[in-house]
């Protein structure tokens, strides 16, 4: 039997979703950079933007399902070609659809790093998974943290869009060179013996099929913000890509502690405080200015912090034949909801952005003003009140994982103290018999 090498596969998965959140950190801070270097609007920095989430989603719903029959170590391999090759292409993109295209082929990367991750990491420690999976996401807020302090130092130097998206390849090459040679081990749904067949019914159960229309709400909630918040909150008066680090630095503290909170609180109590704080970190956010605005991110990263392992979690405990299918169903469709979600930022942004400067004649004489000038000021005052407008908008999603959450929450509470009240009713009956 060949040897397994747990920690070096975990720890070059946990390099691998290091660069997933750098795609994810350096191009949220280069939005703004990208739509005046190509003369792109809103909506089309939305659409290629949401070609991450794309490729993500498409890689998830393929991956999840050839797994078993590619291996492990080929998913992989197509991760770090996806990587490599998109960070390259993205590097010498001339136009909209060549940052699409490089855009598309990353997110391709990113979602075979998260499906193989799932499933390898859960055939490596089947009595720790919910645990170990946390471990593993760690990375992503940690990630995100690493490259958005990284942005904002090379944008302080000076440094071009293209040094910064360089500065991806060093970790790509890093987890490939791990991953080089290593023997991966069998999914558990091998291991187990569970059918194809078991596996899909499990997945039309109610309780899956709301779980999977909440993940669409938790992940455009999460990833959607983020990927925008820098290019919404540029105008508050702090810099908004600090912004950034700090919810995920908040997020990267969450996650590690995750295992010590949920011996306390249900899988699905947690997600209902997620919701609810999620709720009125962003209506907080829409409202802040200056440093003030910490305080609400801080608000909202400790709603969206737990909701996409949770989330994942909260299957696995309540749903296990759904394997990993079931994960990469779950995972596949958060991504694909902040596909859609993407150009929609961007077209409420720019309508918003229409509507706060409708009082004045020409908006796009005011995108070229000298710094510091009036008319950079009125530019300043319009991105402020649209960024404020967009995020108001998008509160609407956590709103309604509030009350979804919440009759769940009371449904699970009442179904615990039915099951109960069943288990004492038995002890009695057998204690009488006795």
């Amino acid at each position: 039997m060949q040897e397994i090498n747990r920690v070096r596969l975990f720890n070059a998965s946990s390099v691998a979703l290091v660069v997933t959140a750098l795609t994810f950190a350096i191009r949220a801070n280069l939005l703004g950079v990208l739509a005046n270097e190509f003369g792109l609007s809103p909506q089309e920095i939305g659409e290629i933007s949401s070609a991450a989430f794309w490729g993500f989603t498409i890689a998830m719903f393929i991956g999840g399902p050839i797994c078993d029959y590619i291996g492990m170590g080929r998913m992989f391999l197509i991760a770090f070609i996806g990587h490599f090759a998109g960070i390259i292409l993205t590097i010498y993109s001339t136009n909209y659809w060549t940052l699409f295209s490089s855009t598309l082929l990353i997110g391709i990367g990113n979602g075979f790093v998260e499906s193989a991750s799932y499933a390898m990491v859960s055939s490596m420690y089947t009595n720790q998974k919910a645990k170990k999976i946390n471990d593993w996401h760690i990375w992503f807020p940690a990630g995100i943290v690493i490259g958005g302090v990284l942005a904002y130092i090379l944008t302080l130097a000076g440094a071009s869009w293209r040094v910064q998206m360089i500065f991806m390849i060093v970790p790509t090459i890093v987890y490939g060179w791990m991953f080089l040679k290593q023997h991966f081990p069998k999914s558990e749904r091998v291991t187990k013996g569970v059918s194809d067949r078991d596996m899909l019914r499990e997945c039309f159960k109610p309780l899956f099929l709301f779980m999977i229309f909440c993940m669409l709400l938790t992940g455009a909630t999460e990833l959607g913000t983020n990927q925008w918040i820098a290019e919404l909150l540029s105008t508050v008066g702090v810099p908004s890509i600090l912004l950034l680090v700090f919810i995920n630095g908040i997020m990267t503290i969450g996650r590690a502690n995750a295992g010590f909170i949920l011996k306390r609180v249900s899988t699905i109590g947690l997600l209902l405080f997620s919701s609810v704080f999620s709720l009125i970190g962003l209506i907080w956010l829409s409202y802040a200015e200056g440093y003030i605005a910490f305080a609400a991110a801080g608000v909202f990263a400790a709603g969206v912090c737990f909701f996409w392992p949770t989330m994942i979690g909260f299957v696995s405990e309540n749903l296990p034949k759904t394997g990993p299918l079931g994960m990469s169903l779950m995972g596949g469709v958060g991504l694909l909801s902040t596909s859609l979600i993407l150009p929609v930022f961007g077209i409420v942004y720019e309508n918003q952005l229409a509507d706060s400067g409708s009082g004045y004649s020409n908006i796009e004489v005011l995108r070229t003003a000298v710094a510091g000038s009036e008319q950079a000021l009125q530019l300043a005052r319009i991105k402020l009140e649209a960024g404020a407008g967009t995020l108001r908008f998008v509160s609407i999603l956590p709103a309604i994982l509030v009350i979804g959450f919440f009759f769940l929450y009371i449904k699970m509470k009442k179904k615990k103290a039915e099951n109960v009240s069943a288990k004492r009713v038995t002890w009695a009956v057998n204690k009488v018999k006795i």
